[in-house]
């Protein structure tokens, strides 16, 4: 069967329109496209590399990436970029790759990257992992990224209320003598931000937001008429402080918050205010998540559970429609980010396939999971991408 005729089998009802499509138990959906990863190259390939990421992705359904800039070197200049570019070609185009460049020298804050010139190669403009802490500097790196036509994502954090912090300063912490982080350390650049994407017209793009202050400042600006959007990750739609053990395996930032929070997240999802998922695909080696809530590296993986833990935790309940969640993972990424979908990226599912999630078998270098030995369904069948198919369950 080819790929186009695969695109013509006979929708599931006709107000799901042609997101999504049925032959027998097998689903077809647009290749999903998650606009946060990281593939840690060049520098880091010891957690991950555009290979392994690669394989993640198709088998997680993606056909289509934006790879963060956290790397050595960092992605501030031509120079730097194209030793990540090199990468993402020897990768063997699995999936597309669109790589990130720093807002800043370094992700240092202090010296604005080399914007004009990176500009025509990149996908948007982030310093992920860092918050620009100045005001005066962000509103200058909106401002040329206005002129650019980029879209610049924010990691918000405000580095002065994190105070060693690395969970919710929440119930959880309180009963077993951790570090708390602040919702504010969040919320409070989320505000500043918005402030300046409203004066400056930047295309402003808000990444992995936990807290329900967070979506309600969104929720306003969008009606403010602000030229805003938002992610948030399966974790915390899922999850809370009252899931947390003492685990690295659940230390990612910004952390599980409050179940509040959660419970404001997913009202944000089905109103529209929050735009997309993304799963900030975060691997480690296993040493590094191995020291606890406490000692562990922030971050998770989640390319190969996204799918089946947002269908069997929001769509198999009743909270989201399926064409819903299948628009939040595939669509409006693209439409955000600029990101063809292409009628030949698909990916089959069989929904009645039940399963635990098993890190072991993750294509992904890394193997910290929240999800870990959860039981879900939906299995990943097949990946094509560009009329090539890329991975096979």
């Amino acid at each position: 069967m080819t790929v186009k005729q695969e695109m013509r089998r006979i929708p599931v009802q006709a107000s799901q329109g042609d997101l999504i499509c049925k032959k027998d138990s097998v689903f077809t959906f647009p290749g999903f496209c998650d606009v946060h990863v990281h593939f840690r190259e060049p520098g880091f390939s010891y957690k991950e590399t555009m290979v392994s990421g690669s394989r993640a992705a198709a088998r997680g359904g993606y056909t289509a990436v934006c790879a963060m800039p956290n790397l050595n070197p960092v992605p501030d200049s031509v120079e730097h970029l194209k030793e990540e570019e090199v990468l993402i070609d020897a990768a063997g185009g699995l999936v597309d790759i669109y790589p990130y460049a720093a807002l800043t020298v370094g992700e240092r804050g202090t010296e604005a990257a080399a914007l004009e010139a990176l500009a025509p190669r990149v996908i948007a403009f982030s310093d992920d992992g860092k918050g620009v802490q100045s005001e005066s500097m962000m509103r200058s790196l909106m401002e040329r990224c206005r002129k650019l036509g980029k879209v610049l994502a924010a990691h918000c954090e405000d580095e002065t209320l994190v105070k060693g912090g690395y969970i919710h300063d929440g119930v959880y912490a309180a009963a077993h003598g951790h570090r708390g982080i602040c919702s504010e350390s969040e919320w409070g650049p989320i505000a500043r931000d918005l402030k300046l994407a409203k004066e400056t017209g930047c295309a402003y793009h808000v990444c992995h937001i936990s807290c329900k202050e967070s979506a309600e400042l969104i929720r306003q600006a969008k009606r403010d008429g602000v030229n805003v959007t938002c992610e948030t990750g399966p974790h915390y739609l899922l999850l809370d402080e009252n899931d947390l053990q003492e685990d690295g395996r659940f230390r990612m930032n910004p952390p599980l918050r409050a179940k509040e929070d959660r419970e404001a997240l997913l009202e944000a999802l089905l109103d529209g205010t929050i735009d997309m998922i993304a799963t900030d695909h975060a691997p480690h080696s296993a040493e590094e998540k191995s020291r606890g809530l406490a000692g562990s590296a922030f971050g998770v993986v989640g390319l190969e559970c996204a799918f089946p833990v947002l269908y069997t935790g929001l769509v198999r309940t009743g909270i989201l429609p399926l064409e819903r969640l299948v628009h939040l993972m595939a669509v409006a990424p693209r439409e955000r980010f600029g990101i063809p979908l292409r009628e030949d990226d698909l990916c089959d599912w069989d929904l009645e396939a039940r399963y635990t999630i098993n890190p072991e078998e993750f294509e992904s270098m890394g193997k910290a999971t929240p999800f870990a030995g959860q039981s879900v369904y939906g299995r990943c069948l097949k990946t094509v991408h560009a009329g090539r198919t890329v991975y096979i369950g």
